[in-house]
């Protein structure tokens, strides 16, 4: 069965480009050109990964995408912005639950191969929680169920996107052992993803404001400079 993937930009142009270049690679295409169809679309077709516009008029692609994440917490989005991207915008980004850009005008090859990543791991949510011993971590602050993708912090639920929940579950259960940059992007994001090193860094920074009791002085996620990060039991 093809895998379906909804394209949002009201730009006309560009959604025929993309489509083009993604029906070629053997996917089911729906379009649209503003936030309210899409998440009609969305909740009838229920797509396997969206490529979202920034810039649209009523509804803009960040309250899109913070929509999506209300009615799936699991679908990959694909930001799509015109001008450079910014750690700002990855920022912004993460904050309404998207997980990856994409800079206008879109390259084939670029489209493709991080189209198909994003795909790639959506089909295996299980890899990084396979390869752990600990199903659980729990130290009375902090809760990690990896089966259940579940994390309280203080005793409250706490949101995390699909790739936050993914580079936690990793560190974790490499408890004290430092991973590199390197080895956190491939088994994160995938091999297309090992030369965006800024992703890590601001990851890692969003992932401490959410589970660190002091995203200032983490305790948890702990920076080993110029090599990676490593997680840290709290005795």
């Amino acid at each position: 069965m093809k895998k379906k993937i909804l394209v949002v930009d009201d730009d006309a142009a560009m959604v025929r480009l993309i489509s083009q270049i993604l029906t070629r690679q053997g996917y089911e295409i729906l379009a649209s050109n503003n936030g309210q169809d899409a998440l009609r679309l969305l909740y009838n077709h229920k797509p396997d990964l969206v490529l979202l516009d920034i810039v649209m008029p009523t509804m803009d692609g960040w309250q899109t995408c913070s929509r999506i994440r209300d009615i799936s917490a699991t679908i990959p989005i694909i930001m799509l912005t015109g001008r450079r991207k910014t750690e700002d915008d990855v920022a912004r980004g993460l904050d309404y639950g998207a997980d990856d850009y994409l800079i206008k005008p879109v390259g084939n090859k670029e489209l493709a191969a991080r189209v198909q990543a994003m795909l790639r791991r959506a089909e295996l949510p299980s890899s990084i929680e396979d390869e752990g011993q600990d199903a659980i971590f729990s130290d009375g602050y902090l809760t990690v169920d990896i089966a259940q993708r579940r994390v309280t912090v203080d005793g409250q639920r706490v949101k995390l996107t699909p790739i936050e929940f993914r580079l936690l579950a990793l560190l974790l259960q490499n408890t004290g052992r430092i991973l590199t940059h390197s080895q956190l992007l491939e088994k994160v994001w995938g091999w297309e993803y090992v030369d965006d090193l800024d992703y890590v860094r601001i990851y890692i920074s969003h992932l401490r404001r959410k589970i660190e009791p002091d995203p200032s002085l983490p305790k948890y996620i702990i920076t080993e400079p110029g090599v990676g990060y490593y997680f840290q039991k709290l005795v």
